[in-house]
C-alpha cells in the first residue's frame, strides 16, 4: 500500500509544486480578517461554540455521556465498512432509507403514520436550521425567535441574511400564546423559532402555544413556523410534542437531532418532519450528495439500535431529576427541565461561580444570561463531582447567591 505523507503545512507550502518541494518552507503573505471583502454584517461577529476545556468532568454541551455499547460499535464499525466498498462513489442523494428509518421512528412520538415524503435529513439539525432559512428567509426577510433561546436560531438567520428579531420572555422563561401570537402580527417574519425543550431554559412549551403562533402565522399570509425539539426525548411524561400538530399545520416545521437522545453527536445528524412541499422546497438550496454514505450508514444502524440508546435516555432523566432536587438545598434556583439539562441560579455574579467550578475540574455552561448557569445531566459520578464543587464553592462565599 502507497500513501502520501505529510503535514498540513507541507501540503500548503507545496501547493502545485512537484514531490521534491515537499516539507519545503515558503512565505506567506500577511493577511487578516480586516483585508478581506467579509460581508459588513458579519464584521465584528464571533463564531459560535462553547469552550472546550482539558478538565475531569465536562458538563457544558449537552452530550449523552453514555457511550455506545461494544456490540453497537462493532454495527457501526461494520456499516461504516459496507459503505467503504463504495467510497468511489456519490452517495445517495436523497437519503431515502435513512429518512424511511427516521420516518419509522417519529411515527409513536406523532400519532400517526409518518411518510418518507414528510422527512429531510441532514449534517446536524443546524444544517436542517440553515435550509431552511435558505429557502424561506434571505435579503429582505426577517425571522422572529423569543430569548433566551438557542443562540444559532439567530446566528444562522444572520448568516443567510435573514434579520432577526428578538421577543422575550415571561419572568419564569414560559412563553404567553397571546403575546406570542401579537409578536408574530406585530413583526410579520417569514419564519418563527420555537424551541421546546427550550434552551438554555430547558422549558417545553405548550401546544397552545404553537398553535397560537400557527394561526398568527396564517393570518399575515402564512410565514413558516419552526418548532426545534433538538432535546425532544428527555421530556416529562405527558408533555406532547408538536410533531402531533403537522396534519393540520402545513407550515409548521418540527425539527430533532440524533445528537442528544441517540448519543451520535459525532455522526452529526439531524433532520426535520414537515409537510413534503416543505422537503421540496429544501432540496432546491440543499448542496448535492450533502450526506455522505459513511453517515447515512451509521444513523441507520444507530436507528435499529434506537431501544438500546433510547435507554440512556431515562438514566440521563434520573440524574438530571436529582440536580433539580438537590440543589434547592444549595439555595439554588432551578428552572424546571424537559431536557437533558438544568438552568441554575441566581447569583450575583455567574461569571465567578463558573470560575470556582472549573477550578475545582467541573466545565459547566455559562450563556452570559445575569445570574444563570446551566448544566448538562452527565453519568452519577459527574453529578456527584458537580454538587459537591459547588457545595464547596457556595460554602467558601454564601454571598454568591442573590438572595444571601
Amino acid at each position: 500500500m502507497t500513501r502520501r505523507s505529510g503535514s498540513a503545512g507541507n501540503v500548503a507550502g507545496s501547493h502545485g509544486a512537484g514531490p521534491a518541494a515537499v516539507g519545503s518552507a515558503r512565505p506567506w503573505r500577511p493577511v487578516t480578517l480586516d483585508d478581506l471583502p467579509l460581508r459588513d454584517d458579519l464584521r465584528g461577529r464571533s463564531p459560535y461554540g462553547a469552550p472546550q476545556l482539558d478538565v475531569p468532568i465536562r458538563l457544558n454541551t449537552n452530550e449523552n455521556p453514555h457511550r455506545p455499547s461494544a456490540e453497537l460499535v462493532d454495527a457501526l464499525g461494520k456499516a461504516a465498512t459496507l459503505a467503504a466498498t463504495e467510497a468511489n462513489r456519490y452517495p445517495e442523494r436523497e437519503a431515502e432509507a435513512l429518512r424511511a428509518d427516521l420516518a419509522y421512528y417519529l411515527t409513536p412520538d406523532a400519532g400517526f403514520g409518518v411518510h418518507t415524503s414528510q422527512v429531510w435529513a441532514a449534517n446536524g439539525s443546524n444544517e436542517v436550521l440553515q435550509q431552511l432559512l435558505q429557502a424561506f428567509g434571505g435579503p429582505g426577510r426577517r425571522a422572529l425567535g423569543f430569548e433566551p433561546s438557542y443562540s444559532m436560531h439567530r446566528l444562522i438567520s444572520l448568516a443567510t441574511a435573514t434579520a432577526w428579531v428578538a421577543e422575550g420572555r415571561s419572568a419564569d422563561y414560559t412563553l404567553d400564546p397571546v403575546a406570542a401570537g401579537d409578536a408574530v402580527r406585530r413583526h410579520q417574519p417569514s419564519l418563527v423559532f420555537l424551541c421546546s425543550p427550550n434552551n438554555p431554559t430547558a422549558t417545553a412549551l405548550p401546544l397552545d402555544v404553537v398553535k397560537a403562533v400557527c394561526v398568527a402565522a396564517e393570518e399575515i399570509g402564512g410565514c413558516m413556523v419552526v418548532v426545534d425539539e433538538a432535546y425532544a426525548e428527555f421530556r416529562r411524561t405527558g408533555v406532547p410534542s408538536a410533531l402531533t400538530l403537522l396534519p393540520e399545520q402545513p407550515r409548521l416545521v418540527v425539527t430533532r437531532t440524533m445528537s442528544k437522545a441517540f448519543a451520535l453527536a459525532g455522526a452529526r445528524v439531524g433532520y426535520l418532519a414537515a409537510h413534503p412541499a416543505v422537503v421540496d422546497a429544501l432540496q432546491l438550496v440543499r448542496l448535492p450528495y450533502h450526506l455522505s454514505s459513511f453517515t447515512q450508514a451509521v444513523a441507520r444502524t444507530a436507528l435499529a439500535y434506537a431501544d438500546e440508546l433510547l435507554g440512556t435516555v431515562e438514566a440521563v432523566k434520573g440524574q438530571r431529576d436529582r440536580i433539580v432536587d438537590e440543589l434547592p438545598a444549595l439555595g439554588v434556583r432551578v428552572v424546571p427541565s424537559d431536557a437533558n439539562f438544568v438552568l441554575f441560579g441566581l447569583f450575583r455574579d455567574q461569571r465567578a461561580v463558573w470560575q470556582g467550578l472549573l477550578d475545582a475540574g467541573v466545565l459547566v455552561r455559562d450563556l452570559s444570561l445575569p445570574g444563570w448557569l446551566r448544566v448538562t445531566a452527565g453519568l452519577p459520578n459527574e453529578t456527584d463531582a458537580f454538587l459537591g464543587a459547588l457545595r464547596s464553592v457556595l460554602a467558601r462565599d454564601p454571598s454568591m447567591l442573590a438572595g444571601a
